[in-house]
């Protein structure tokens, strides 16, 4: 799952007619470079969630056939949006009934290599990515401790996690965030993690946009 929902308020004016996912840098929409780094890990079932000008997004992506894989949309427009856990709850229907899945923020840029497999040990229900803090965001989110996260505030979470649908199990449909949930199910122990040390970017505001753009540029 692709979140895409936001209203990418901190982007503005760039978000005032454009979703964030569908702004380019290195020549393609953000989204894309999701989903091709998706298709080429294996993963070629993605739903993507919507609502800020969200009408646009479908209507760039289509059915994902030009990338080869399948894209269905969760649409939130109706609720003008329901944050990261909401978001993902609505969606569930339309992803794995037991099977593990992978959710990724859209405003995050990154060579990570996801796993297809989406292996999570026996007694886990999420396994989170984290990575160095940022100089934007120094006081972390997450920590890690033999493989599990704690609620040390060390890393910074990278926006990017495996979650069985467990994991989600008896949470009420409507508006919430991910983090308070994720921060008790890290005190139960059941929230595995991995520090990722290579490029990532987290594309919240024009100059952190413009910080890839100048990097994609000059790599490629």
């Amino acid at each position: 799952m692709i979140l895409a929902a936001g209203k990418g308020t901190r982007m503005r004016p760039l978000t005032d007619k454009t979703p964030k996912p569908l702004l380019e840098a290195g020549g393609k929409p953000l989204i894309v470079w999701h989903i091709e780094r998706l298709k080429a890990a294996g993963i070629d079932e993605i739903v993507v969630n919507i609502a800020h000008l969200g009408e646009q997004i479908p209507k760039r992506l289509g059915d994902g056939s030009q990338w080869g894989v399948q894209i269905a949309y969760s649409d939130e427009r109706s609720e003008g949006g329901l944050e990261t856990l909401g978001g993902i709850v609505k969606a569930l229907p339309l992803l794995y009934e037991s099977d593990p899945f992978l959710v990724v923020n859209g405003d995050i840029w990154c060579d990570y290599s996801y796993n297809a497999d989406f292996l999570l040990s026996e007694g886990d229900e999420a396994h989170l990515v984290l990575v160095p803090n940022p100089p934007h965001h120094p006081c972390g989110d997450f920590g890690l401790r033999n493989g599990k996260a704690t609620n040390d505030k060390k890393f910074t979470f990278a926006g990017i996690g495996y979650y069985r649908p467990d994991f989600f199990k008896n949470v009420a449909y409507g508006k919430a965030p991910l983090a308070p949930l994720l921060r008790e199910k890290i005190d139960r122990n059941v929230v595995s993690g991995e520090l990722f040390e290579g490029v990532w970017y987290d594309i919240g505001t024009p100059k952190r946009l413009e910080a890839l753009r100048a990097k994609l540029f000059t790599t490629t």
